[in-house]
């Protein structure tokens, strides 16, 4: 039993749990994240239904996940219903230098992003004497440091206010279990600030153990949000995929944020297709240049890092994406549906998106066995179709 404990410990990721994560879009002013936040919240990213946008304010969005498995099946079933996945989006007002002390929106601006679950960072590649740059010129490597450099300045502030608050715990003394846990907590805050003030992003350590996160995830870190990386390019660079500036930014990320994933994207371009509103010229327009929107790309990109998955719930009253983050099981599954669910979970009967895809239809899966009941162990699989089966809710 003991290893099998260890092998669910090593499932904890960084950030909060939940099905319902929200990204921020993040740069300096003037880099094209407004236009970008436009395009991606008004366009349907590729879903031949054109779903309608809950905006939910001017600087917040629920964007339609782009996924050929809810096409198909909603092909598939032809059901009264359709609900397709969302990704919240916010558009977080421009950063400045010295952000972390207070400049520009300062303190509100760092906020923003702290409660955000992930972050796209646009970074503008393209020179345009008609939008001026804070900073003056065009550099995207400066602008990735400054940026950088102000999440984790103000980071560095976040640990030692827990680490004082912290340390007046201790100076009590004693044996306890609990104060065992403290000074154990202690070492760890201290080992963070340490990390953090040698230049490195919590989120580029990798091997971080469930107990550290434990300790790292309260504390709502920026530099321990995932990174997209949008590289802001004019439309005539996008299409041509050609830009002075791209093997700079690369080289950078590699060095400062390896592993991050880093899409060229055109916001000049995505806003001209959202203008045309109409999928069909939109698709021909791309076809005529021989390119393609980048922004369904921009949405499954910023699923994948936040270790996010899906399950379905199919009939003929309607289909349902479900989004869960990757390794949970069938219980806290079930509890994204209802959470009474997730008490009174009994079994899931259980099969793959892509064996219903292979095979035709229910009836053939069932025939071929690939039906299964699943006890409260299960960990559900990304395209999984569920029927949950729960007790009533105690009140």
């Amino acid at each position: 039993m003991p290893p099998k404990k260890q092998q669910v410990q090593e499932k904890v990721y960084l950030g909060r749990p939940g099905n319902n994560l929200k990204s921020g879009i993040v740069g300096l002013a003037n880099v094209g994240k407004s236009t970008l936040f436009q395009s991606i919240t008004k366009s349907s990213l590729g879903n031949p239904a054109n779903f309608p946008f809950a905006t939910i304010d001017p600087e917040e969005a629920r964007v339609i996940v782009p996924d050929e498995r809810f096409d198909w099946l909603v092909d598939h079933y032809k059901p009264k219903s359709q609900v397709p996945a969302n990704l919240t989006v916010y558009d977080i007002a421009g950063l400045t230098r010295g952000a972390s002390t207070g400049a520009g929106l300062g303190n509100s601006f760092l906020s923003h992003i702290r409660a955000v679950d992930a972050i796209f960072q646009v970074v503008r590649c393209f020179d345009d004497a008609e939008i001026i740059h804070v900073e003056g010129d065009v550099d995207p490597c400066r602008d990735l440091t400054i940026i950088n450099e102000e999440l984790r300045i103000k980071d560095i502030e976040f640990v030692n206010k827990a680490l004082e608050a912290l340390k007046k715990q201790t100076r009590r003394g004693g044996q306890s279990l609990e104060m065992k846990k403290l000074k154990e907590e202690e070492a760890t805050t201290e080992f963070i600030l340490k990390f953090l003030e040698e230049g490195h992003d919590i989120r580029s350590k990798t091997d971080w153990t469930p107990k550290e996160v434990e300790v790292i995830n309260p504390l709502l870190l920026l530099t321990a949000k995932p990174v997209v990386y949008l590289v802001n390019l004019s439309e005539r660079d996008y299409i041509r995929q050609k830009n002075k500036y791209l093997p700079k930014v690369f080289e950078w990320i590699k060095a400062n944020s390896p592993g991050d994933p880093i899409l060229p994207i055109s916001a000049q371009f995505e806003e001209r297709l959202t203008l045309m509103h109409d999928d069909a010229a939109a698709a021909e327009e791309c076809k005529n240049l021989s390119t393609q929107s980048g922004l369904p790309k921009v949405i499954t990109t910023m699923r994948k890092v936040l270790n996010l998955a899906s399950f379905f719930t199919t009939g003929e009253d309607e289909v349902r994406q479900w989004t869960i983050r990757k390794g949970i099981k069938a219980p806290a599954a079930a509890g994204v549906i209802h959470t009474d669910f997730e008490k009174t979970f009994i079994q899931a009967i259980a099969y793959n998106y892509s064996v219903l895809r292979e095979l035709g239809d229910e009836a053939a899966v069932k025939a071929a066995g690939k039906i299964m009941t699943k006890g409260k162990d299960y960990v559900v699989e990304d395209g999984d179709i569920l029927l949950i089966k729960a007790g009533a809710a105690k009140h």
